[in-house]
């Protein structure tokens, strides 16, 4: 078994709790309420910003040209979701120019940042496969429910895609092949998923 496929086997009963987020479940119910979801989507505007920028210091730290071609590969799919956002930002009058990050943004995002800029690649990527993979997850656990049709329809249909799932699958390679040290890499995993909670958390309170 990889380091990547264990580390996310080793914190399933964590990982499944996300299905029952209210935040998750007003996504898939299409209840959830539009000011929690407009404060969400600014605030991953802003913490996207700092994903896309620790992809492209990753690249810079590495010496396999493959590795730094998937590393700047994965910083455009983080460009496309961020268009993504752009559309919500003019459906929904969303100000992404002027954001105030919430604290549980900060936290990931100097976390995110601080890891990318002192730690090795194989850090960088257990701080980063946790989003990428829970997204995926989300997406596909919803879709297959059944995709409904609703104002976050398009939210499930972007995270339960084969294209996101390959940006996940090929970040986890990346982990797999640059582990060093095992016991700090599974601390970063599991930080990186408890800010994901934290960040769920946060837009449930800006209604």
């Amino acid at each position: 078994m990889t380091v990547s496929k264990d580390l996310w086997n080793k914190n399933q009963d964590f990982i499944k709790t996300f299905l029952e987020h209210p935040f998750i479940t007003g996504i898939y119910q299409g209840n959830l309420d539009r000011n929690c979801f407009k404060f969400y989507i600014a605030q991953d505007t802003f913490f996207l910003q700092s994903f896309a920028r620790a992809y492209s210091i990753a690249a810079a730290k590495t010496k396999r040209l493959p590795d730094f071609t998937i590393f700047h590969s994965l910083a455009d799919d983080v460009l496309k979701e961020l268009n993504l956002h752009q559309n919500y930002a003019k459906q929904w009058a969303i100000d992404l120019e002027n954001i105030k990050p919430a604290p549980a943004t900060c936290r990931y995002s100097d976390f995110l940042l601080a890891t990318a800029w002192e730690k090795e690649i194989g850090q960088i990527a257990a701080a980063m496969t946790p989003c990428m993979r829970l997204y995926a997850f989300l997406g596909q656990e919803l879709a297959k429910l059944g995709i409904p049709n609703h104002q976050y329809s398009e939210w499930i249909v972007t995270y339960s895609s084969c294209e996101f799932d390959r940006s996940a699958e090929n970040l986890e390679n990346l982990l797999d092949n640059y582990v060093e040290d095992l016991n700090s890499i599974e601390q970063t995993y599991y930080y990186a998923l408890f800010c994901e909670k934290d960040f769920f958390d946060a837009a449930l309170l800006a209604k």
